[in-house]
């Protein structure tokens, strides 16, 4: 155990907070964590309402990503997982488009589907190919371009593009223009590749709980809002609390409050309408995308078919998504959601009653080309202040935990306090 006067303040209990954390407490380190809100979890948030379980906006577990498997008992989450592919939704229909590698029995359905020529799928696969080839190094230092670009310069065509692609990684990178890095792309497209898209049967907050559990009992203080960092102290609720070192864990535009230096970003946003039905509009635990721009729906499913702690017993939860905030009311929303999804599932969509809607503004950094220069963005701001989250690296749940860690062996170089390190 080290023998340091004070403990390092962590500011946020999200996920790259917790994760910040777990390495320096677990290399002897005290910390004490302080958050704003009623529990930890940051953006990674789950609500029960009317015994649903729901997300603070869609999201799902990569089982893929390296800080993932390094730093989580995926065991221990009992996990749901999604049917790797989509389903898409276009002329009336759904039509299957799953992942060949990874379910062959499909192939003829896939190949007949109509969601792109057969040509197309054929470089589909060579994608796949390049994207899980070498190291995640050597993907984030291949040639930069906007992700869009990229898929055009991988000969994909339009139908290909619009049909599946672009609401598929709209809902990654939730920006329809796909603009992100070519590299994040590759990223994503690898981590899908690799493993599951997943949901743990308590939700996405079961993620955060499970880092805080290794935490000792009052490491985490709730209703703390940080108000001010001065040379070595932090003022919260007009209490001076002495630190060895800080650590601010919270978004970008959050962390700019406590920490000027920090340059301004930008956010991509989401509006997540969640609804009770009497059954399964989808019937199975996929994806849908919207395959012709009917919005605002981009992308829906029903996270009590991947897990069905999601909702009670004989009813489903359906979960439809938008890119970026609308603009209009939320009952005026709601009006043009149920009018897309009746054109989609039929009359039974005037029976699902809402039980709520997410609106969040600032989901993920916007990740532009040139987001990965440098790989690793500095995490440190001054002598003994330090700064983590998804935005001090890929814009993920995999970045926000490397960013936790790389800011904890941050903390421990400059404390002199010797920690492992992880390959990443």
């Amino acid at each position: 155990m080290s023998d340091l006067s004070s403990p390092v303040a962590i500011v946020g209990a999200g996920v790259s907070g917790l994760a910040c954390a777990v390495h320096l407490h677990e290399s002897g380190v005290p910390v004490q964590v302080f958050e704003a809100g009623r529990e930890v979890g940051g953006r990674v948030r789950t609500d029960l309402v009317d015994g649903f379980r729901i997300d603070r906006g869609f999201q799902v577990l990569p089982t893929a990503y390296p800080e993932v498997q390094a730093m989580l008992d995926l065991g221990a989450l009992a996990l749901g997982r999604f049917t790797p592919g989509a389903l898409v939704h276009r002329g009336g229909r759904c039509a299957r488009f799953l992942d060949p590698a990874r379910r062959p029995r499909e192939l003829p359905r896939t190949l007949a589907s109509g969601v792109m020529p057969i040509a197309d799928q054929l470089r589909v696969l060579a994608l796949r190919r390049r994207a899980t080839r070498g190291t995640l190094a050597e993907l984030y230092a291949r040639p930069d371009r906007p992700a869009l670009a990229s898929l055009r310069d991988c000969g994909f065509g339009t139908s290909a593009i619009e049909r599946f692609f672009r609401p598929f990684f709209a809902g990654v990178f939730l920006e329809r223009e796909l603009t992100t890095s070519s590299r994040l792309l590759e990223f994503a497209f690898r981590s899908f590749a690799l493993g599951d898209a997943a949901l743990p049967a308590d939700g996405m907050a079961a993620i955060p709980r499970q880092l805080a559990a290794r935490l000792p009992a009052g490491a985490v203080r709730t209703h703390a809002r940080v108000e001010e960092i001065e040379a070595g102290a932090l003022r919260v609720a007009g209490e001076r609390i002495e630190a060895e070192a800080i650590v601010v864990a919270t978004d970008g535009e959050a962390a700019r409050r406590l920490v000027p230096a920090l340059p301004a970003l930008r956010h991509n946003a989401t509006a997540c309408l969640s609804f009770a039905a009497k059954a399964d509009p989808v019937g199975e635990p996929v994806l849908v995308l919207d395959g012709e721009a009917s919005g605002p729906v981009n992308h829906l499913c029903v996270p009590s078919t991947v897990a069905p702690s999601y909702a009670p017993a004989g009813q489903a939860l359906v979960s439809a998504s938008t890119i970026g905030n609308p603009g209009e009311s939320d009952a005026a929303l709601e009006l043009t959601v149920r009018a897309q999804l009746t054109g989609w599932f039929g009359g039974a969509v005037a029976g699902w009653r809402l039980l709520r809607i997410d609106r969040v503004a600032r989901a993920l950094p916007r990740q532009p080309v040139g987001w990965l220069d440098p790989v690793e963005r500095a995490v440190q701001f001054g002598p003994r202040l330090f700064v983590c989250g998804d935005h001090r690296d890929i814009g993920s749940l995999h970045g926000a935990l490397r960013a936790g860690r790389r800011a904890a062996h941050a903390v421990a170089a400059a404390l002199g306090v010797a920690q492992e390190r992880r390959a990443s």
